[in-house]
C-alpha cells in the first residue's frame, strides 16, 4: 500500500462520522481531496458543506455537493482534514497547503474534528515538518526576525499567496515540546493571521491510514 493509498484508507473511515442531514466542514489537501471525492456519493443525504479554501469548494462543486458560507451554515458537527504532523496528544501542524486560516476557522467552529492522515504523519515532537504562518505582507521582516528569536528559521514561501491575500513564512528548525504556548505566542506577534499549530483546538479523532489498514487514536 502506497501513501496516496494510506491517505484513501483513512479518508475512506471518515465517512463512517457523515451523518445524515449534517452540514459538514471539509478541509485542504491531497488527503481531504479523496475523502471529498468519497462524499460524493453522499451528497443527496447531507444538507452542504464548509470549505476552508477556494481549491476544495471548486472540487465539491464540481461533484455536485453544495458549499455554503460557514456565517449561514453555523456552528458545525463534523469537520474532516487532513495534517501534515501529528503528536499523540492530537495536536498538529497544518498549513502545508496553505489554507491554515480558514482550516483553524473552520474547526473552531466544529462540534468533532476528524484528522485523516497517513501513518507517517505521527510524531512524538512537532517541528520537523516546517511550520506555517500566514503573515500580513508588510509584517513579513518583523515576523521573521520574531520566529528567529525562537530559534527557528523561517523562509518565504515563494511565489504564494493565500486565499486571504497574504504571504506565508515556512519556519525551519523548530521543537515544538509545548504546542500550545507557541501556538499563543507566534499568535501574539503583530502581522501573524494564524499560526499553523493546532493545539487550542486539537484533533478529537485521528484516523491513520498505514500498510497494516487503519488505526483511530484515541
Amino acid at each position: 500500500m502506497n501513501q496516496d493509498q494510506m491517505k484513501k484508507a483513512a479518508a475512506e473511515a471518515a465517512i463512517a462520522y457523515v451523518e445524515p442531514g449534517m452540514i459538514v466542514g471539509v478541509g485542504t489537501g491531497s488527503t481531504a481531496n479523496h475523502f471529498i471525492d468519497l462524499l460524493a456519493d453522499l451528497k443527496d443525504r447531507i444538507d452542504g458543506t464548509v470549505a476552508s479554501s477556494e481549491a476544495s469548494a471548486q472540487r465539491l462543486r464540481g461533484h455536485g455537493i453544495q458549499v455554503m458560507d460557514l456565517n449561514t451554515a453555523g456552528q458545525l458537527p463534523l469537520y474532516v482534514d487532513g495534517a501534515d504532523e501529528s503528536n499523540h496528544q492530537l495536536h498538529l501542524i497544518k498549513g502545508g497547503g496553505g489554507a491554515l486560516t480558514r482550516e483553524k476557522i473552520v474547526a473552531a467552529a466544529s462540534d468533532r474534528f476528524v484528522c485523516i492522515a497517513d501513518e507517517s504523519k505521527l510524531v512524538d515532537m512537532l517541528g520537523a515538518f516546517p511550520l506555517p504562518v500566514e503573515v500580513i505582507p508588510m509584517a513579513r521582516a518583523l515576523v521573521a526576525r520574531e520566529l528567529i528569536r525562537l530559534g527557528g528559521q523561517p523562509v518565504l514561501r515563494d511565489g504564494f499567496t493565500t486565499d486571504n491575500g497574504n504571504v506565508i513564512l515556512d519556519v525551519d528548525n523548530l521543537q515544538i515540546s509545548d504546542p500550545v504556548a507557541m501556538e499563543d505566542h507566534i499568535n501574539g506577534i503583530p502581522g501573524v493571521v494564524t499560526v499553523g499549530i493546532f493545539a487550542r483546538r486539537p484533533a478529537d479523532v485521528l484516523i491513520l491510514g498505514g500498510p497494516g489498514g487503519v488505526k483511530t487514536l484515541p
